[in-house]
């Protein structure tokens, strides 16, 4: 018999049988994991199998390849912080389908998990979410290996005037660089360097150039962006 504890946020749930539940959970130790949970979809434990809660798990199984069972015990629910704020509620789905889709099963990302508690943690403070978020997306792609070097120009090695990123290598190119690439390059508002204002418009336009490497990059044409994630992009665009 092979056993865990761990602690993690949950990410999906989907019914299984008469009353169970495979639970997918997003752990420190053991990144992303799933489990069946006997009664998983039974009165006692829907308020807790909740995506974004935050839950102890121990997982049992005979077999490490088995899918194995989880024991699960609340530790925070999230529930409330969501229900009647749609930005929060977008943004919570969002990083729970995209956690569910690009990271591998099994494969521990400690930083990336620690990134995403204190994401959570800000979760109905409309002023600080939607650049954190912003911040978070820029991680989830370093930590899939396919971070953007945007503090220096691709072609020239400088730094002032940075306009745009190439979509071939995720670097800064200036304006004065791109000449008649320009077209083809994608849009680098200041924010997404750290810089200017950070408006709901422009973390929006800098959310439209991170999408299209979350897309292209970890994603590929069969699996589209959550539709969780246009919502929250909207939402952050129209908070001005």
């Amino acid at each position: 018999m092979i056993e865990w504890q761990d602690s993690g946020t949950i990410l999906a749930v989907r019914p299984h049988g008469e009353n169970g539940a495979i639970v997918e959970v997003f752990t420190a130790a053991h990144g992303r994991h799933a489990g069946h949970v006997r009664g998983g979809t039974g009165r006692r434990l829907r308020g807790t199998l909740q995506p974004g809660a935050q839950v102890a798990v121990r997982w049992t199984a005979r077999l490490d390849a088995h899918l194995g069972h989880f024991t699960v015990e609340p530790r925070r629910s999230r529930a409330a912080q969501v229900l009647t704020d749609r930005l929060a509620l977008a943004g919570l789905t969002t990083v729970a389908a995209l956690l569910g889709l690009v990271l591998p099963e099994r494969d521990p990302h400690p930083r990336l998990f620690a990134r995403t508690e204190a994401l959570f943690d800000l979760l109905g403070d409309s002023d600080l979410w939607p650049l954190a978020y912003l911040q978070w997306e820029l991680a989830l792609l370093d930590e899939m290996g396919f971070g953007l070097d945007l503090a220096r120009c691709a072609v020239t090695g400088g730094e002032e005037g940075l306009a745009y990123v190439s979509p071939r290598s995720g670097r800064a190119v200036s304006a004065a660089a791109a000449g008649d690439w320009a077209p083809r390059l994608l849009p680098l508002p200041p924010v997404l360097r750290g810089a200017g204002e950070a408006t709901g418009p422009e973390i929006a336009a800098a959310l439209g150039t991170t999408g299209w490497f979350l897309q292209h990059r970890l994603l590929g044409a069969e699996r589209p962006l959550p539709a969780a994630r246009e919502r929250l992009v909207a939402a952050i665009d129209r908070q001005g």
